[in-house]
């Protein structure tokens, strides 16, 4: 089957060879991240009394776990802390009785192709991908479109009645309109800095106020409100997007023009194995993995970070675990949820600068819940002989189930249904049921697209699910930006280039998906864990490898715009 046109995405509708692929390089800080942990001569060294240096980090997901494995290649001694279990909001739940390789990919599960730092690793610690059946992709033989009681039943998106061709071509123009969106990308696949830059500074000044609804309706191609709505619920790549209209359109346009919606792929055996093999894989000097420098476990959750002033302007910070144990570091990377500083972590009130406490306050985070089931066979596989459609498909709609998605694991395996992906609002109403109440719920949803199916009868264990907004340690799914916002997403990326900083605010780096400018995408958290090593590097003394400067190096020149006080304008 042939790769169907995505009429959601800006970048080349027609399919037409491009000079190069898309990639998550910037738009704000157009570091070429692939490019530094790819080069044979790694990422720096620490001078030989630095080595063995014991560092803190505080939170065992993916950024964590990056960098602990960078710090232990060069000789120092990552600490890692973890209050719930290693690998954060890579979370793959298995079934019991079921093969290990059969998950509910409770959190991150398709990653863009354009995450190409995040693939560095994925090859480098040997996992396999395969395609994630999205809506329309080449992995899912059928999409269903079910909105106001009518269901459409697609292959491509030309069997999809004209008025969704007529909302893609209005996204399309509009982002050509109003977001420079052929400029923008042909800029990003060339890694153009100065031509980037310019582009996405205009964009800032002008869209940073701008919520993703407001831009919707201030072009003259979304004056249907049938348009608008359509849109909302179907979207482009992964589905709907309405639950993102009230966030900021920087922080959609960091989507669309990095391709970070499309031609997702899945991890092979679940998403957690990335981060496991993180821990447990050796590396660095003495061929020691980050889990033998731990004794074999995280130490538990911290409870306190007291920062302790030395001489000549020097800090030490002291971690407190719910062991009780307190213990003392030169450095420490923090890449928690940014929340956890403010409600469940004792800290000093000077740990941060006050601006930066002011943007970790006004974070703002999505909620997500997901429920899958583990049903006996690809049973959406079999064919109507009246009609040649799939029993099932891939199935959006704008009843509570919202997303659906079908997972094969072959014809004589069991599969899994995500029988619903919502966000936001849509989380919200289902806060109260437990996971057999909404199983039954999507069901009853599902029943009225497939009448004929009888879904229940195919389940062979108990629902799992997941709302990521209630979850003690998380507290929602992640960052995404409001109007306004951009300020305080500036002073959290850049917290690591801390030569910039008062002396008694070095030495505690922020990192994760929380500080990253693509939140919810692990290529972001993976970028912010790079700038800590770097930051971390530099603190200790050390400096990186001739030939590969790191983010910090080169900074200066590529330093994501400051925006002044008054609109329009920057430092």
């Amino acid at each position: 089957m042939t790769q169907p046109v995505n009429p959601f995405h800006p970048d080349d509708p027609a399919g037409s060879v491009s000079p190069a692929p898309l990639t998550m390089f910037g738009p704000d800080f157009p570091f070429a991240y692939d490019d530094w942990v790819a080069n044979p001569a790694g990422l720096g060294s620490v001078p030989a009394s630095a080595r063995g240096t014991e560092v803190a980090i505080i939170g065992a997901g993916l950024s964590g776990l990056v960098a602990a494995r960078h710090l232990a290649a060069l000789g120092l001694k990552p600490v890692v802390y973890e209050a719930d279990r290693i690998g954060g909001r890579m979370r793959s739940e298995r079934f019991e009785g079921c093969d290990d390789d059969i998950v509910a990919e409770m959190g991150a599960m398709r990653f863009p192709p354009s995450s190409t730092t995040l693939y560095h690793y994925l090859s480098e610690l040997g996992l396999e991908t395969a395609p994630f059946p999205n809506p329309l992709a080449d992995a899912t033989p059928s999409t269903v479109v079910d909105l106001k009681g009518e269901s459409h039943y697609a292959r491509t998106m030309a069997d999809l009645p004209p008025v969704y061709r007529d909302v893609a071509a209005a996204w399309d123009a509009t982002l050509a309109d109003h977001a420079d969106a052929a400029e923008l990308t042909d800029a990003i696949r060339r890694r153009d800095v100065l031509r980037l830059r310019a582009v996405w500074g205009r964009l800032v000044e002008r869209l940073d106020d701008q919520t993703f609804y407001g831009f919707l309706t201030a072009s003259r191609h979304f004056r249907s409100f049938r348009h608008r709505e359509i849109f909302g619920q179907v979207g482009f790549g992964t589905g709907g997007w309405d639950t993102d209209y009230p966030n900021s359109m920087l922080e959609i346009l960091r989507v669309t023009c990095t391709a970070a919606d499309d031609h997702h792929r899945g991890i092979v055996g679940g998403s957690d194995q990335l981060p496991m093999r993180l821990w447990d894989t050796p590396t660095g000097p003495d061929g020691l993995s980050v889990r033998d420098l731990n004794g074999g476990a995280p130490r538990p959750a911290v409870t306190a970070i007291r920062r302790i002033a030395g001489a000549g302007g020097s800090n030490r910070y002291t971690v407190t675990d719910a062991g009780g144990e307190t213990r003392s570091y030169e450095a420490a990377i923090f890449t928690a949820q940014a929340w956890m500083l403010l409600n469940t972590i004792d800290c000093d009130d000077d740990l941060l600068p006050i601006e930066t406490w002011t943007a970790v306050e006004r974070t703002h985070y999505m909620g997500s819940s997901k429920v899958f089931v583990l049903v006996d066979r690809p049973f959406w596989k079999d064919l109507d002989p009246a009609t040649g459609r799939e029993a099932m498909s891939m199935t959006l709609t704008d009843r509570m189930s919202r997303g659906t998605y079908l997972l094969d694991h072959g014809d004589d395996r069991p599969g899994v249904i995500c029988l619903s992906y919502t966000w936001s609002d849509d989380s919200l109403k289902l806060l109260p049921l437990d996971a057999t109440a909404r199983m039954d719920l999507m069901l009853k949803s599902l029943r009225k697209i497939y009448p004929g199916v009888d879904v229940r009868r195919h389940i062979i264990a108990t629902p799992k699910t997941v709302s990521w907004e209630t979850e003690r340690y998380f507290m929602g799914a992640f960052k995404a930006n409001l109007p306004g916002h951009y300020r305080y997403q500036e002073r959290l990326y850049t917290h690591f280039m801390q030569d910039r900083l008062d002396p008694r605010h070095r030495g505690f780096f922020l990192a994760g998906d929380d500080v990253s400018w693509t939140a919810g995408w692990a290529e972001g958290a993976i970028q912010t864990a790079l700038n800590a090593v770097w930051g971390v590097v530099h603190h200790l003394g050390g400096a990186t490898a001739p030939g590969n400067p790191g983010p910090g190096d080169v900074f200066d020149a590529i330093a994501p715009i400051r925006l002044g006080d008054e609109r329009g304008t920057r430092y």
